[in-house]
């Protein structure tokens, strides 16, 4: 399927540049040309097609769809899968948690977007089929939807409410009012062009993200030695996983960013299900989301999500590499 792209770039690399194969540089190179251009190729059309989703599933109706309606707990499920077709990172997913919670959506059910959403997406969706394959990324789409629901559920259970900041407090106070919502009169092919803009803008907003994450992942492709990450996260040894989590969380990227790195991680002997669990970890637990979180959240309760998160992705880990052979 991608055959062309690999022909191009071995014909930019070792043909028009003159670099030869079998140098470091080259095969860094040639690495970058061959992942960029594949990636942005699959990020748009995936981008595009979930925009056409997001156009006829906004987010207030979403709020209201929960609100009114008994879902005998499927709302976990739900809100999991919205945050799994919506384009954030763990930062820019805030925000839009800020909103359900202002919305009276319950906070397990906030939970479990929160916990989706940066795990899964198109953008880590669009990398995955282009470096893992079909079946690495069933599982790793469908076992982030159902860390995001179980998560939610179980944090919805603990009855968590009293632990939210004094700010989301006072306006859940004195939120009463619904929104009335107009229906959307345009039809597809006068939102088409607007799908497409925001596709591009998606794009455009993770390209620097995508060359700096291949980049970092041509010069390891390249120049770290095969026997490096195997040495340390390989072997399949029970503690590898914990140890990779356990290292990801104080560091934070993007599934564009991570990804590539990844991919390098599984090339130099890292098992796939080590490698998805550290790029679970870094791009669904950070710091800065920590920080953006103290807006609803007091410290108490960020722990708790932070370690109940933690938890499922140490799992998660261990399940992928029990599924998982590359």
């Amino acid at each position: 399927m991608f055959d062309w792209i690999q022909n191009f770039s071995d014909w930019l690399i070792y043909s028009v540049l003159e670099i030869g194969a079998e140098t470091h540089l080259g095969t860094a190179l040639n690495f970058f040309v061959y992942d960029t251009l594949k990636i942005l190729i699959l990020l748009f059309v995936i981008v595009f097609l979930m925009g056409i989703v997001n156009a006829y599933l906004p987010i207030e109706r979403l709020k209201d769809f929960l609100n009114r309606k008994k879902l005998y707990g499927l709302e976990y499920f739900f809100a999991s899968l919205f945050g799994a077709i919506t384009p954030f990172c763990s930062c820019s997913s805030v925000p839009l948690f800020i909103g359900f919670v202002q919305g009276g959506i319950p906070l397990g059910v906030t939970f479990a977007f929160l916990i989706t959403s940066p795990l899964v997406n198109e953008i880590a969706i669009a990398m995955f089929i282009g470096m893992f394959g079909i079946k690495a990324t069933l599982i790793y789409a469908i076992s982030g939807i159902i860390l995001g629901t179980i998560g939610g559920w179980l944090l919805g259970k603990f009855k968590l409410e009293p632990l939210l900041s004094d700010w989301v407090k006072k306006i859940l106070e004195n939120k009463h009012q619904q929104r009335e919502f107009e229906e959307e009169k345009n039809t597809f092919l006068q939102r088409l062009p607007g799908i497409t803009r925001g596709a591009w803008e998606i794009v455009r907003g993770v390209l620097l993200y995508v060359i700096i994450g291949i980049g970092i992942g041509a010069v390891m492709h390249g120049y770290v030695p095969e026997n490096f990450f195997g040495h340390y996260l390989g072997g399949g040894q029970w503690w590898t996983v914990p140890l990779a989590v356990f290292v990801a969380v104080p560091m934070y990227a993007n599934a564009a960013a991570i990804v590539p790195v990844i991919q390098v991680f599984v090339a130099k002997g890292v098992p796939l299900g080590t490698a998805i669990a550290f790029m679970m970890a870094t791009v669904g637990l950070s710091i800065p989301e920590a920080t953006l979180l103290k807006k609803v959240m007091t410290l108490k309760l960020i722990a708790i999500f932070f370690g109940v998160v933690t938890l499922f992705i140490i799992f998660s880990g261990f399940l992928f590499n029990l599924l998982l052979i590359v």
